[in-house]
């Protein structure tokens, strides 16, 4: 009995422990890293730019640990981290930037951090109300074909765009991000051309539908129910397989042993 209990109880736990702990270890160095992110960003909001640098700087320091001991970052992902984090460390360096373009460059560093955090909600999907607002507005100007509103909106936009591009970089696949920059770079190309409005107009209707199946696919971007109880099923399944071949291991020896005695008693 000591020895199928044994086996059963080495069999679950190396099969669950390095799992449990690998996960843990990385979900506690990404909370360490997501809270230096978003001090940095605190910092520079109160204009402590010095301080911000600093965090940033500890931040530099913590990712290379981190990643000298769990090496599975992709090279996007470095390419992307390393990046923003640049950008930002600039921002806060250069004392000829505005005040709300250094909140942007180490905002988009700090949405970057949440992305690569989190699985479900990241936080640049919170930008969408702001960002689709300022898309309408920008759509009823070529309408209206007012054209020095319309640049001017499309700088807006392109702002706030531009700071969860790298968020979005990271959530999701390369087709979805290249549909939206194709329309930007479009819009882009040729906001000072003499393009009929109905052509305008029909870029604007088609890229409102990618931007807005950009931030839907985030919503739906749960965990599977049927997959976690698969999960559960599998694991508890597992366990419970070992739990019965300890128990027949156990009854067979105490049968086997019971035939001992009673062919000694013979």
């Amino acid at each position: 009995m000591k020895i199928s209990r044994m086996i059963c109880i080495i069999c679950f736990i190396v099969m669950i422990h390095p799992i449990s702990i690998a996960a843990a270890s990385n979900e506690e160095n990404w909370d360490k890293l997501d809270q230096i992110s978003d001090q940095a960003l605190q910092m520079v909001k109160q204009e402590r730019y010095q301080d911000a640098k600093q965090f940033l700087t500890h931040f530099s320091n913590e990712f290379l640990r981190m990643s000298q001991r769990e090496q599975s970052f992709s090279m996007d992902d470095l390419r992307i981290i390393t990046s923003t984090h640049n950008t930002a460390l600039d921002a806060v360096n250069s004392s000829s930037l505005s005040f709300e373009e250094r909140i942007n460059r180490v905002t988009q560093f700090r949405l970057v951090i949440d992305a690569m955090r989190s699985e479900h909600q990241p936080m640049w999907t919170e930008l969408e109300d702001s960002i689709m607002t300022t898309f309408g507005q920008m759509k009823e100007t070529v309408e209206e074909g007012d054209t020095e509103n319309f640049n001017q909106l499309l700088t807006i936009f392109l702002s706030k765009y531009n700071m969860i591009h790298p968020s979005i970089t990271v959530d999701m696949t390369p087709v979805d991000v290249q549909k939206i920059d194709s329309h930007i770079a479009f819009l882009d190309e040729y906001r000072n051309e003499e393009l009929k409005t109905a052509t305008r107009i029909q870029q604007l209707d088609q890229m409102e539908l990618d931007l807005k199946n950009l931030f839907e696919r985030m919503k739906e971007d749960e965990a599977d129910p049927s997959l976690i109880w698969v999960m559960i099923s599998t694991g508890g399944a597992i366990i419970l397989t070992l739990i019965y071949v300890g128990w027949r291991k156990y009854k067979g020896d105490k049968q086997k042993r019971q035939k001992q005695r009673d062919y000694e008693e013979r």
